[in-house]
Order: C-alpha cells, then sequence, then structure tokens
C-alpha cells in the first residue's frame, strides 16, 4: 500500500524556511554555539562562511551607497524640510555621542574599574582630535573611484550627491536608468541579507571556538560597565529622544531596529558591513528615501555612541588604575572629546581602541600605559566590540525614523509590518 504522508519531512523543511529572517539568525547563533563548544577545530573551518558574509557585505555598501544617493537626489525634488531633516538627524547624533559619554562617565563614577598593566598593543593612535577630524574632511574629498575600492563611504556619498545634483537636469530616460540600477543593486543586498543565518553561525562559530568566555572571566567586571551603560543608552536615552521628536510610544521602533539591526550588527561587528541592513530597514519603516540613504552611510561613519562609551570608559579605568583624580571639567571635557573622537572611529571591527590613547592623554597618560589599555579592550572585544556596534547601527535607524515622523500627526508605518 502506498504510503500517503511521504512529504513530513518536507513540510518541516518548509516551516523552516517560512520563518522570518531574525528566528532564523537565532537558530544560527545556537548552532554556531553549540558546535563552537562541541566541535571547536569544524568551527574554526566554518569560520569562513562568516567571513565570506560580511566580505559580501562590504563589497556590495559602497556601491549601494553611490547608486542609491544618486538616483534618489536625481530623480526626487529634495524639498528644504528635508534639509533641515538632515540637519537635525546630525544634531541627533552629536547629541546621542555625548549623552552616551555622560552615560559612560556616570557608570565608571560609581562603579570605578581597574586593569592589570602587561604589555603594549601594536597600533598608530591619532595624537589629536584635529588629526581625526581632518581625515574625516580628506574622505569626504576623495577620489571616487579610491572611494569605492576601499570602502570610504563618505567619499561615496559626497561624490553620489554631487552626481545625483548634476543629473537632475539629465533626460528622464536617463534618470530612469539611474533608478533601474539602483533597484538592481538592492536587489542583490536582498539576496546577501538573506545568507545572514549561513553567515551569523559561521561567525558564531569561530568566535567561540578561537575565544570562548573563559578571555572575559578577568575582566568582567569592566565588560559588564560598558554593556550596562550601552543598554542605558537603547533602551533608555534613544527612546527618550524619540518620545521628544514624535511624542508617541518610542518602544515598537526601538526594539524592531535592535531585533532586524542591531543583532546583525553584534555578529558582523561592522558599522560598515551593516549599511546595506540599514538600508534595507529603513526601506521597510517608510522612511522618506531622501533622508535615510543619506542619514545611514553617514551614520555608518560618523554616529559612535557605542565607541563614545567605550572610549570613556576604558580611559577612566586608565584613570582609576593610576590613582588619578578627575575634576569636573576634566570629565566633561573627556566627554566632548570621546564624542568627537568617536565620529573618527572607523566602522570596522574595534575601530574605537585605537582612539583611546587620545582621551587617555588628557590625564597626562603616556602612549605606553594607554597602548596597554588598548590590549585590554581587544581581550574583551568579543563582547564590547559587537555590543558597541550594535547600538551604533541600530541608533542609525533610530534617529533617522524618529526626525522622519518629527511633526507628523500619527505614524506612518505599522512598526511591526514585515
Amino acid at each position: 500500500m502506498q504510503d500517503n504522508n511521504p512529504r513530513e519531512p518536507d513540510g518541516l523543511q518548509m516551516k523552516v524556511t517560512e520563518l522570518g529572517l531574525v528566528p532564523q539568525i537565532l537558530m544560527g547563533v545556537v548552532l554556531g554555539t553549540v558546535t563552537g563548544l562541541l566541535f571547536p577545530a569544524l568551527a574554526e573551518s566554518l569560520g569562513l562562511l562568516g567571513q565570506l558574509f560580511v566580505g559580501m557585505l562590504k563589497a556590495v555598501a559602497p556601491l549601494l551607497v553611490l547608486v542609491l544617493v544618486m538616483s534618489a537626489i536625481a530623480n526626487r525634488h529634495e524639498s528644504g524640510r528635508d534639509g533641515r531633516k538632515m540637519m537635525m538627524v546630525l544634531a541627533l547624533f552629536l547629541i546621542g555621542m555625548i549623552s552616551a559619554a555622560l552615560v559612560a562617565l556616570l557608570l565608571s563614577q560609581l562603579f570605578p574599574q581597574t586593569i592589570a598593566l602587561t604589555g603594549p598593543a601594536q597600533g598608530a593612535p591619532p595624537q589629536a582630535v584635529g588629526s581625526v577630524l581632518t581625515d574625516v574632511l580628506f574622505k569626504l574629498i576623495d577620489n571616487p573611484i579610491n572611494a569605492l575600492l576601499t570602502a570610504n563611504f563618505l567619499g561615496c556619498l559626497s561624490w553620489a550627491v554631487l552626481l545625483g545634483v548634476g543629473f537632475r537636469s539629465a533626460p528622464a530616460g536617463f534618470r530612469q536608468n539611474l533608478q533601474v540600477l539602483a533597484d538592481g543593486v538592492s536587489e542583490i543586498v536582498r539576496y546577501v541579507i538573506r545568507l545572514a543565518p549561513v553567515g551569523i553561525f559561521g561567525l558564531v562559530c569561530f568566535t567561540v571556538a578561537t575565544a570562548g568566555v573563559a578571555a572575559l572571566a578577568s575582566y568582567a567586571g569592566l565588560a559588564l560597565v560598558l554593556v550596562t551603560a550601552m543598554l542605558v543608552m537603547a533602551l533608555v536615552i534613544n527612546p527618550l529622544m524619540v518620545f521628544l521628536l514624535t511624542r508617541r510610544n518610542p518602544y515598537p521602533i526601538v526594539f524592531r531596529c535592535l531585533e532586524e539591526s542591531g543583532i546583525t550588527a553584534f555578529f558582523t561587528r561592522s558599522s560598515a558591513a551593516n549599511i546595506p541592513v540599514n538600508l534595507n530597514l529603513a526601506k521597510k519603516l517608510g522612511i522618506s528615501e531622501e533622508l535615510y540613504t543619506v542619514s545611514i552611510p553617514v551614520g555608518a561613519t560618523v554616529n559612535m555612541t557605542g565607541a563614545a562609551i567605550t572610549i570613556t570608559t576604558l580611559t577612566l579605568a586608565a584613570v582609576h588604575t593610576l590613582g588619578i583624580e578627575v575634576s569636573l571639567p576634566a570629565a566633561l571635557l573627556l566627554c566632548a572629546i570621546s564624542a568627537l573622537s568617536a565620529c573618527g572611529a572607523s566602522g570596522v571591527p574595534s575601530g574605537s581602541l585605537l582612539l583611546i590613547p587620545l582621551a587617555c592623554s588628557l590625564f597626562g597618560i603616556s602612549l605606553d600605559v594607554s597602548m596597554q589599555v588598548v590590549a585590554v579592550g581587544f581581550i574583551i572585544s568579543v563582547i564590547q566590540d559587537s555590543a558597541e556596534t550594535a547600538l551604533n547601527s541600530s541608533t542609525d535607524v533610530v534617529y533617522t525614523y524618529a526626525v522622519d515622523q518629527w511633526g507628523r500627526p500619527e505614524s506612518a508605518l505599522p512598526v511591526n509590518s514585515d
């Protein structure tokens, strides 16, 4: 007799593939953790999957920024209100970074941490805030081909704006072809994002197999202060800023951004690699394209709330270790320097750590000692850098959404929609 239920396994497979992206990513995290713990040698090899996923995101991101912004400006009219909204987003970025530094300052003073000074880390940190800001300005005027090759998003953005403005007067057919090109690149991004569960599985495998949790044990208190400060920013300060602009319950949008942007950024540990994810999320949220196509790539470069927390917390750990007295003016200056320095933190893993010596110099801490602090940062970077990037990246979308909804009588978006 013929079996009437031969397709039961296929049904199970369909149920798995029909799950949303976030549940699939969580499954990848669990499987990656188990594989890393039970089969470390195999897990290190599987780390290649994660490296390929991050590589694909980084490869498509500069081209996506260039064509998307160029097409949006060439094909759409940008009103004065749109310009004001972009300025407000930039203001929110700055306010957020200063607020993050203040939160880190408060927690570091309430729960002072010390570190064991051992050997210096390698690297060439900047010597002044001016050099960081100068570097940002030179990125803006970079050669467009070099900007694409080196993933210089500020350079890609500046050329996209210039070309978009230049193509406003182009024939309609040409501008329509620009939109077709932008849609094609966006479709490639959607294909790459679908690979996120597999890529994150590989990243988790490698992280668990090579680092595990043993490396964090000696610096658990320092890591806890860092993560707590980032949670305060994500769950208290950011919602407050959204509420002040929208006058609506901020938590649905905050949680959605943490879910769809923060989780991916937590494992890729790269704001640059998360640009395609954020652009896709902003589109789903119904944010004005003229706004998010500019604010998201800019945010990935200059909006570093998590970096401001890292710089402030680790600098104060060095200060407490050496027994240096911190006056109120010095503490406030540290917050300002941390916020400005964070703007220069590159959108790559551990990009904020080499800015710590700059902040340490405020207290007369030598480069040798401050680079040892950097070494401690790399030890706890499994947690610190992941949480930092998740906060940085999700905040880009949260602030953009808040400004986009500013002045509207009610939300144009059900934030739980797909």
